[in-house]
């Protein structure tokens, strides 16, 4: 919004209600209001009968006239038409300003003390305002109230071990009284340094079973590797038998493979040795 080109909106802004100013007025220090928001910020001033600027605290006695500004109402209405960009709007799943009135803009920021969410314009009034006591601030939320207690509408910033909730500060004087109680925001360090260490302690598990896996190829891969070194040995083997020599190895072969017994007798012949050497090879 403050690009070159396009009109800064934060000029035309209420510091009160942080909203495009609605029947504009200007005091004495310059500075301009709602009509409505300064009448009701001087109303609870009545009984000190001094009169005070919401932003740089002047002060005035007795109460000053409030007159409509009327420039700087025809350049709010001509800026209330002006489209800003597109990716202001607040679309679906969006956290919308809750300040914007009418077209609803997305919101870059949650107050947890003030418990409303503020597009980008709002947020910089916000903090501007509260300057002086910076309030809690998040990511913009849609869940700002389960941030905060029910019971005494305070912040949850509190955790009960005890009873393993959230609780504000007003709660642990009361129910939770006595209890074993931690920061929030220590107990969800505690939590990510837990958490990590779960990781870690899985990571070295994965990595474990991953080098288990790798030795289980390597030990098909070489049985595998033994396994081609005997058929090649019995290829090699067989090509020099005649064929009642390899009549001798199949029915052995398929005496040995059905468990029963065959009572070959092997002579002195090379080939003949060569078969009982190869039985004793397939059989180890």
């Amino acid at each position: 919004m403050g690009n070159e080109g396009t009109v800064n909106l934060d000029t035309f802004m209420c510091p009160v209600c942080l909203d495009l100013l609605k029947d504009p007025v200007t005091i004495q220090c310059g500075h301009s209001y709602c009509k409505s928001c300064i009448t009701d910020h001087w109303n609870q001033e009545d009984q000190k009968r001094v009169y005070s600027c919401p932003q740089c605290r002047q002060t005035f006695s007795p109460r000053p006239a409030l007159a409509k500004n009327t420039m700087l109402a025809e350049v709010v209405e001509k800026l209330k038409k002006t489209k800003l960009p597109a990716d202001c709007d607040a679309g679906a799943g969006d956290v919308q300003c809750d300040v914007c009135t009418g077209r609803k803009y997305k919101a870059v920021k949650s107050c947890l003390m003030c418990q409303e969410s503020y597009c980008q314009t709002h947020f910089d009034h916000h903090e501007e305002f509260h300057s002086r006591k910076p309030h809690k601030v998040t990511e913009a939320t849609g869940r700002l109230q389960e941030m905060i207690c029910q019971k005494h509408d305070k912040l949850l910033e509190v955790f009960c071990r005890t009873d393993q909730k959230c609780i504000c500060v007003l709660c642990t004087m009361d129910e939770h009284k006595n209890h074993n109680t931690v920061s929030a925001a220590a107990q969800r360090t505690e939590k990510q340094h837990q958490l990590k260490e779960t990781q870690k302690t899985f990571q070295q598990k994965i990595q474990q079973r991953e080098k288990d896996l790798q030795q289980l190829r390597e030990a098909v891969k070489s049985h595998k590797v033994s396994l081609e070194k005997k058929k090649s040995f019995i290829i090699s083997g067989l090509l020099s038998f005649s064929p009642t020599e390899k009549y001798l190895i199949i029915h052995r072969s398929s005496t040995l493979l059905l468990g029963t017994h065959c009572p070959v007798e092997f002579s002195s012949n090379p080939n003949q040795i060569y078969l009982k050497q190869l039985f004793s090879f397939l059989l180890t």
